[in-house]
């Protein structure tokens, strides 16, 4: 494995779903930024605190939840 020293921002879609993407690149229709940008490790912890149900969005509502 190799040393990652790019930089990425966290990214969100509708159905509040997350992932990393490469500072400075477009992001892919329907993704949003979502202001936390650092490392790769950094971004990846956000995700962690922050996602703690990975069901879709439309899920969790049609679910009741």
């Amino acid at each position: 494995m190799f040393d990652d020293d790019r930089h990425y921002e966290v990214v969100r879609n509708d159905e509040e779903q997350y992932s990393i993407w490469p500072e400075g690149r477009r992001i892919p229709d329907g993704w949003h930024a979502v202001g936390v940008r650092g490392g790769k490790d950094e971004c990846l912890e956000h995700i962690r605190e922050v996602w703690t149900d990975q069901r879709p969005r439309s899920l969790r509502l049609a679910m009741g939840d």
